[in-house]
């Protein structure tokens, strides 16, 4: 039996990677099983950005062995990259790898078998200057394919230990890119969303740069959609909304962080912009593309933040004419200047926040699809879900519900919005498009 289960903890980008490994295994003979299904390997790709993702790495680990204990488990990624030896401590791990370490899996390991002390190879991060080429087919209904483009992050904000976990700043060439993105129109994906840690820094210590990379991708012929899945405030250029104002491919939503609505706290997280950049940035968005969508990462109860810049925070968001939000509890993590800040958030309340600016985004996805009722957009469909609704996306990234037969999947159908019914808008496709 030769069969290895992945799973992936953490962001698109960790999915883009884990599929980069499941396709190396494909390569050399392995066959791809599901998670608690019986595999005789199994490759974890861990985060670390929460302590709560390390505790999911952790269970996943449990939860899988108590399936398939004689499994050789390996695990990779953020998590194991700070923290190997916590990961090694974990009954029936076997092999832990850094994150580089994950695309040279076949050159180090040469027994896929169980060890009795478990095999650590985490090399340093600080200087790594290469790049391990990934993308993730999102689903078999070959509708979105995230591409990553940039690994690694320069920026240093105080709560984070990503580049403690990556590395540097780097780019993958923009001819390999163009290489990689062809290959995905050639196996019929609709969708290529940009993504890396800090993928609006694309190109920056090569001489090139975000759009100078949206704009060769422009002449790849078959790219129907293009999407960027997150960009900083001060790295979303004038040039780059200009070209998705002008584009018929490249999607009118974009995902821009914000983590503060209170300068104080921006200051101390060591972000580089204050609010009035970051509305600025929105303003400047909507006033050349009306119905943009627009996705804020938000984190709530960082230390220091009292009832004022919550409170701050929280009327910034109310009153931004944004589409929904991505809400984070801050957690302490080791290394990180901010675990050493002063005004700890007790949990309970961070907790409270955390509720609070999520009915907000609830509040603000209802209001969002109003604006589109009964108008007519183009969705992309992807799975067919277990009540019978196939789901999909419109170009400024509203959740579509639609009855349908599974052979609009991977299609981009026009359909006639209707109400939001909580998780997405129940619509009738209006007719086919593509």
């Amino acid at each position: 039996m030769n069969k290895v289960a992945l799973h992936t903890v953490g962001c698109k980008l960790n999915y883009a990677e884990t599929s980069a490994v499941g396709e190396r295994f494909k390569r050399e003979g392995f066959e791809i099983a599901e998670l608690g299904s019986d595999s005789n390997i199994i490759v974890i790709n861990s985060c670390t950005v929460t302590e709560n993702a390390n505790r999911e790495c952790r269970q996943i680990v449990r939860r899988a062995l108590r399936k398939n204990p004689e499994a050789c488990v390996i695990v990779t990624g953020c998590y194991a990259q700070l923290k190997p030896e916590e990961i090694a401590s974990i009954d029936g791990v076997d092999y832990v790898l850094g994150s580089s370490e994950k695309f040279r899996l076949f050159e180090i390991i040469d027994s896929f078998t169980k060890q009795e002390v478990p095999q650590v190879t985490v090399g340093e991060i600080a200087h790594e200057t290469s790049f391990g080429p990934a993308f993730n087919r999102e689903s078999d209904a070959r509708t979105r394919a995230f591409l990553k483009v940039q690994d690694g992050c320069d920026y240093n904000c105080s709560f984070c230990t990503i580049p403690l976990a990556r590395g540097a700043s780097r780019s993958q060439p923009i001819s390999e890119v163009i290489q990689q993105a062809t290959e995905l129109v050639e196996r019929s994906y609709k969708e290529i969303v940009l993504t890396g840690v800090n993928t609006g820094d694309y190109g920056r210590k090569n001489g090139s740069s975000l759009c100078e990379l949206l704009l060769r991708l422009h002449d790849v012929n078959g790219i129907q959609r293009l999407r960027i899945s997150s960009i900083e405030p001060n790295l979303l250029t004038d040039e780059i909304i200009k070209l998705t104002a002008a584009s018929d491919r490249m999607m009118p939503h974009f995902h821009i962080p914000l983590q503060s609505g209170s300068d104080t706290i921006l200051s101390k997280m060591r972000r580089r912009y204050r609010s009035e950049d970051y509305r600025n940035r929105v303003e400047t968005i909507l006033e050349t593309i009306p119905d943009a969508g627009i996705g804020v990462d938000v984190i709530v109860g960082f230390p220091g933040e009292g009832k004022e810049e919550f409170m701050a925070t929280y009327e910034f968001l109310h009153d931004l004419p944004v589409q929904y939000f991505h809400v984070f509890t801050y957690s302490e993590r080791e290394k990180t200047p901010a675990r050493e800040f002063a005004g700890c958030v007790p949990v309970k309340e961070r907790r409270r926040r955390t509720r609070m600016v999520r009915t907000l985004s609830e509040k603000k996805k209802g209001e969002f699809a109003a604006c589109f009722f009964d108008s007519v957009r183009a969705v992309l469909f992807e799975a067919k879900r277990v009540d019978g609704t196939i789901q999909g996306y419109t170009d400024n990234y509203i959740r579509v519900s639609v009855e349908g037969k599974e052979e609009i999947q991977g299609q981009i159908i026009d359909v006639r919005i209707g109400e939001w019914q909580g998780e997405s808008v129940r619509s009738v496709p209006f007719t086919q498009t593509v």
